[in-house]
């Protein structure tokens, strides 16, 4: 698909939108794009590689600006350190499994699936119950959020964020923490789906390969849309800073209530588009 000046602005523009979402309140940014991207015309498996790396950058710059603005303190021996690194650690094997597990199996029964976990935390964050914090479930949490990830492009920071609101940890840093865990998940899924395209793509023959023609065949126009991840590349980087700024002004009563509605509204978002 050909990205005009316009089309790359609007795509600027809505990486821009959806990553200031995402990066104040710890969700949003895939589970956005994803379906607005296949809507325009972009194939799902360009369309969520994209996505995997633009947010990649955006959420390790936004993590820097969330750490700045003490919505989270990310060193080392710290707390929200300690989470990230919990839910990345397994995360990332999940990710790989589901990033190889969604090119070959159908996309509605799992984005449904997502959609219904997305809303029943959303539900659950509404009636403000809550649970004692446990380093067991932020485990858990990791490895169902990145399995999501890979699997649809969204579906990690509605889970992660709510996951951690719920388990007994305080809003701006469980936005935090989401914003920066994402940065590792994101890029290994990215890998993960690059390299899975040209297996597919070359079959037997990629073990002989050149590795010069490997790299060329992953970045190539049909697999990489280079067009499409820089405009939602740069999006994503530009406004980081003012979602992590947003984060630190508007009030933890306030966040309970926005991320609520918000887990709920992108459940119903998500099995809306997958079946209607």
């Amino acid at each position: 698909m050909e990205v005009t000046l316009s089309m790359f602005l609007l795509l600027f523009a809505m990486a821009f939108v959806c990553e200031f979402i995402d990066s104040a309140l710890g969700m949003g940014y895939g589970t956005i794009l994803s379906p607005v991207l296949i809507i325009m015309g972009f194939d799902p498996l360009v369309a969520v590689p994209a996505l995997l790396l633009s947010q990649a950058f955006g959420g390790f710059t936004a993590a820097i600006f969330h750490h700045q603005f003490e919505n989270a303190r990310f060193t080392k021996g710290s707390r929200d350190l300690k989470v990230v690194l919990i839910i990345t650690s397994l995360g990332i094997g999940a990710t790989i499994f589901a990033a190889c597990l969604a090119l070959n199996v159908p996309k509605t029964f799992i984005k449904g699936y997502i959609g219904v976990l997305v809303l029943v935390m959303g539900i659950i964050m509404l009636s403000n119950k809550s649970f004692k914090f446990s380093w067991k479930r932020m485990l858990g949490i990791g490895i169902l959020s990145s399995f999501n990830k890979a699997l649809s492009g969204g579906g990690f920071g509605p889970v992660v964020t709510a996951g951690q609101v719920i388990s007994g940890q305080e809003h701006k840093g469980a936005i935090a923490a989401t914003t920066l865990a994402e940065a590792p998940i994101c890029t290994v899924a990215f890998l993960t789906y690059m390299i899975g395209r040209v297996v597919q793509e070359m079959g037997a023959s990629v073990m002989s390969m050149p590795v010069a023609d490997f790299f060329a065949a992953m970045f190539s126009a049909k697999i990489f849309h280079w067009e499409l991840v820089l405009a939602l590349l740069l999006g994503s980087v530009f406004v980081a800073p003012f979602g992590a700024f947003t984060t630190k002004i508007v009030k933890t009563q306030k966040l309970s209530l926005i991320l609520g509605i918000l887990v709920v509204l992108l459940g119903v978002w998500t099995l809306w588009k997958t079946f209607v």
